[in-house]
């Protein structure tokens, strides 16, 4: 298949809501939990980095409160409209391209950000250039070739389907340019950015009732993209979403790898 540029899940597309609402069902109380831990509070200045949605940036700016602040920047920043008052800036920002949003930050934060970047280790830099002395930053990316399968108790036909369209949206990622070994490669990263105080963990659901519906919304949005490259038909995609509904299969993500550390 030729190489295709571009977003695979686009944000303009009708599924686009639901698949921001499934990422934060999933991912919201693990990125969360690690916020908490770096210590965020009242008065904090904090850039989130490609935001995508609302989720975590209304709950940073309750967080951090009136006295604070909340640069939320993406690409395209239609879905963050809702979250555009104080303490809240919503921004259009490329981090591929553009310097930072500003400077002295208590925190950065990005998610699922850094895989569509094609200089990580420059995007990374710049995210650590907009930090205060002892800023701290934690980023957050799935690592699909880690772990590469949707079911990984493949026991029958229903969960080999379901893995060989999870191949199929590998693929289509590849050809967009994403490479997908990810997540691992974050704390090293932090360390050659000259972050200290690098640790790492991971999320991974073995079976989930939110896999699933991460699962069903990302199906339906690349429908049309599997069925054109000749990695699905039609036929299989609607017993595919048809066994997700039956609730018979145990799914799972890639893993979502959290990696943090504090700038000196």
């Amino acid at each position: 298949m030729t190489r295709t540029d571009g977003y695979l899940l686009d944000n303009r597309q009708t599924e686009a809501a639901e698949l921001f609402s499934a990422f934060a069902a999933l991912f919201d109380p693990t990125t969360f939990r690690h916020l908490e831990a770096l210590g965020i509070g009242s008065g904090w200045r904090c850039w989130e980095v490609g935001a995508g949605g609302t989720s975590v940036a209304s709950w940073l700016a309750k967080k951090v409160g009136p006295t604070g602040r909340v640069v939320a920047t993406d690409t395209d920043t239609s879905r963050l409209a809702p979250s555009a008052r104080p303490p809240v800036e919503v921004r259009v920002h490329d981090l591929d391209a553009q310097e930072p949003p500003g400077e002295s930050f208590d925190l950065v934060h990005a998610r699922l950000a850094l895989v569509h970047v094609t200089d990580r280790a420059r995007a990374l830099r710049s995210m650590v250039k907009a930090l205060r002395p002892g800023g701290r930053i934690l980023v957050e990316d799935a690592d699909p070739a880690l772990q590469p399968l949707l079911c990984p108790d493949e026991h029958g036909p229903e969960q080999q389907l379901a893995n060989r369209l999870r191949h199929g949206f590998r693929r289509l990622l590849a050809d967009r340019g994403t490479d997908l070994p990810c997540g691992r490669i974050l704390p090293r990263l932090l360390r050659e950015a000259g972050l200290t105080r690098v640790h790492a963990d991971a999320y991974f659901p073995v079976a989930s009732p939110d896999c699933a519906a991460l699962e069903s919304v990302t199906i339906r949005q690349i429908r049309d993209q599997l069925v054109t490259a000749g990695l699905a038909t039609d036929q299989d995609i609607d017993r595919h979403l048809a066994n997700v509904t039956s609730g018979a299969l145990d799914l799972t993500t890639a893993p979502m790898i959290s990696a943090w550390g504090r700038k000196q």
